[in-house]
């Protein structure tokens, strides 16, 4: 998958943009989609885990080594950072997705951002 990393899922991709700005979990990952999109993406549960499982097997995520304060963090969660792949897939596909906005907008499907 990671020498295939164009197209990936929805699910995927916001997993991936998730773990750009570092290491989460998977509850978190849920709930930064969810924010980030003003609610109109959700992950549940079972897309989420089945999609980190895919990610892993496919190199493009990790599973974290370090954990924070056990005061701080509930022990059960495990932590997953994106990896060299994954970050190469995500930028491919963010560039793939822009070039499919350019032609949009030159063929007046969507206005130019201004």
């Amino acid at each position: 998958m990671a020498d295939e990393a164009i197209p990936l899922t929805p699910a995927e991709l916001h997993i991936l943009l998730s773990l750009a700005d570092g290491e989460q979990h998977g509850y978190g990952i849920m709930q930064e989609v969810s924010q980030r999109t003003d609610g109109r993406t959700k992950i549940g549960p079972g897309t989420l885990y089945g999609t980190i499982k895919r990610l892993l097997a496919a190199g493009m995520i990790v599973e974290s080594a370090r954990r924070p304060d056990p005061k701080l963090d509930d022990q059960r969660r495990r932590y997953y950072r994106l990896t060299a792949a994954g970050k190469r897939a995500l930028t491919e596909e963010i560039r793939a997705m822009a070039d499919i906005v350019a032609l949009a907008r030159r063929r007046k499907v969507v206005a130019a951002a201004s």
